[in-house]
C-alpha cells in the first residue's frame, strides 16, 4: 500500500511552491488577493486534511482491491497514454456528479462546504478541503474498479485530478483563449463556482472538462465581479469549526425534529429542506460588494512571525506523517497526526485571541519538541536537538509575552 500514497507526498510540495509563487506575484504587482489570516487558516485545514490520506488509502486498498479482484470486467489495463486519458475522463465525469450532489444534498454539503467557506480566491484556498470530503468522494469511484482499472491507478489519478483542480483557484489568470474556455475548466469558470452572487450559485461543477456543465445545464460565464464565500459561514479560524460547522447545524435540526423518520431523512434531503415541526429557514439576502462583511477578528500582537515559523514546522511535521517511506512507524505517524491537529487548532486560537491559547500552546511546544527529538532518533548533544530546544524556548517566551490576556 505504500506506493499509492506517493502521489500526494509528491504533489504537496509542488502545490506549496505555487502558493509561495502567487504570494510573491501579489506582493510584486501590489494585488490585495491574499490575507494573512485566511492563508494560515487554509494551510491549517490542509494539514489536517492530509492526515486522513492514510485512512483513504487503506479504504482504497481493501474495498477497491476486493472489487477489482472479484468483479472486474477487463483484465490487465495498463497505464498507456490512452488508458491514462480514459481513466482521467472517468474520474472527471464521476467527480462532476459527486461535486454537484455535494451542493444539493445536506450530508454531502456538510463534507464539501468547508472548501467554500473561504472568502478569497487563491491557490491556498484550494488547500482548504475538509477531512470528510475525500472520504465521501471515494464512495463513488468504485465503478472504475469494475471496469478493470487498478485501485492504485484510480487513487493516483484522483491525486492528479485534484492537482488540476488546484490550478483553477486564482484571480491572477484572466480568461483564456475561446477554445480553451469552451472545452476545459479554467480559473474563470471556477471563480464563478465559488461565487455567492445569486446568478453564480450551483454553477460550473466541472474540474477538468467544462463540457459536463455545458451538457447538463449548469454552466455560467464570468461576466461580473465574483463575491466569494458561502451563506451561513462558520465565522471561525478553528479547523474543527471549519470542518464540522454544517454537520453541527444538521445535528441540531435532527435532535429538534419531532418525528424519528425526519431525523434520518434530513441528512439526505436537499439543502433548505426542513423537518416537520421546525420553522422554515429565513430567506437569504444576496451578498454583494457593498454589504459583504468578511470574518476578520483581532489577532494577538506580533502573531505573524510566530505563525510563519510554526507553519514551516507544521509542514515538515505533515511530511513525516504522510510520506509513505517515512522513518516513523505507523503508531508514531498517528501521534504526529494528533500533534498536527493540536497545532492547527492553536493557530486559530492565536488569530482569534483566545484566552486559553498560551496554556495550550506551551503544552504543545513542550511535548511536540519531545516527540520530534524522540521520534527522529536525535541524541541530546546533536545540533538538531539544540535547534529544536532553542526554537521551543523562543516559542514559549514569545507566547508568554504576547499571547496572554492582560
Amino acid at each position: 500500500m505504500g506506493n499509492i500514497g506517493n502521489i500526494y507526498a509528491t504533489l504537496t510540495p509542488i502545490a506549496i511552491v505555487f502558493v509561495i509563487l502567487e504570494i510573491i506575484l501579489c506582493w510584486y504587482y501590489k494585488k490585495d488577493l491574499i490575507s494573512f489570516e485566511e492563508l494560515i487558516a487554509n494551510f491549517g485545514t490542509a494539514l489536517g486534511n492530509q492526515t486522513v490520506n492514510v485512512l483513504v488509502a487503506a479504504g482504497v486498498f481493501v474495498v477497491y482491491g476486493y472489487l477489482w479482484t472479484h468483479f472486474r470486467l477487463i483484465d490487465n489495463i495498463e497505464m498507456t497514454w490512452y488508458n491514462f486519458l480514459l481513466l482521467l475522463l472517468g474520474v472527471d465525469f464521476i467527480f462532476y456528479w459527486v461535486h454537484r450532489w455535494g451542493h444539493h444534498i445536506n450530508i454531502m454539503w456538510a463534507a464539501h462546504s468547508p472548501h467554500h467557506s473561504a472568502e478569497e480566491m487563491n491557490f491556498a484556498v484550494a488547500l482548504r478541503a475538509s477531512v470528510t470530503q475525500r472520504l465521501f468522494s471515494f464512495f463513488f469511484f468504485w465503478p472504475l474498479t469494475i471496469i478493470g482499472f487498478k485501485p492504485v491507478d484510480i487513487y493516483a489519478m484522483t491525486g492528479i485530478h485534484l492537482f488540476i483542480a488546484f490550478l483553477h483557484h486564482t484571480e491572477l489568470v484572466p480568461k483564456l483563449w475561446r477554445w480553451v474556455e469552451f472545452t476545459f475548466t479554467t480559473p474563470s469558470h471556477h471563480r464563478v463556482h465559488h461565487g455567492v452572487n445569486f446568478k453564480y450559485l450551483d454553477k460550473n461543477f466541472s474540474e477538468f472538462l467544462i463540457i459536463w456543465d455545458r451538457l447538463f445545464g449548469t454552466f455560467a460565464e464570468e461576466d461580473e465581479k465574483v463575491i466569494y464565500g458561502m451563506y451561513h459561514p462558520p465565522h471561525s479560524w478553528n479547523p474543527i469549526t471549519i470542518n464540522f460547522h454544517y454537520y453541527r447545524t444538521l445535528w441540531r435540526d435532527a435532535v429538534a425534529a419531532p418525528y424519528a423518520i425526519d431525523k434520518v431523512k434530513l441528512w439526505f434531503m436537499p439543502l433548505g429542506w426542513r423537518p416537520r415541526g421546525l420553522a422554515p429557514l429565513e430567506p437569504i439576502t444576496e451578498v454583494t460588494l457593498s454589504n459583504q462583511q468578511k470574518y476578520r477578528p483581532q489577532a494577538f500582537a506580533n502573531a505573524r512571525p510566530y505563525l510563519i515559523l510554526h507553519l514551516v514546522l507544521g509542514v515538515l511535521l505533515m511530511m513525516y506523517v504522510i510520506k509513505p517511506n517515512s522513518d516513523w512507524a505507523v503508531w508514531q505517524r498517528w501521534v504526529g497526526a494528533l500533534l498536527l491537529w493540536h497545532t492547527i487548532i492553536d493557530w486559530g486560537g492565536i488569530m482569534e485571541s483566545k484566552s486559553w491559547i498560551w496554556i495550550s500552546e506551551n503544552i504543545r511546544i513542550v511535548y511536540g519538541t519531545a516527540i520530534a527529538i524522540l521520534f527522529c532518533g536525535l541524541t541530546l548533544i546533536s545540533p538538531a536537538t539544540y535547534i529544536l530546544v532553542l526554537l521551543a524556548l523562543l516559542s514559549i517566551a514569545w507566547s508568554w509575552k504576547f499571547f496572554r490576556h492582560r
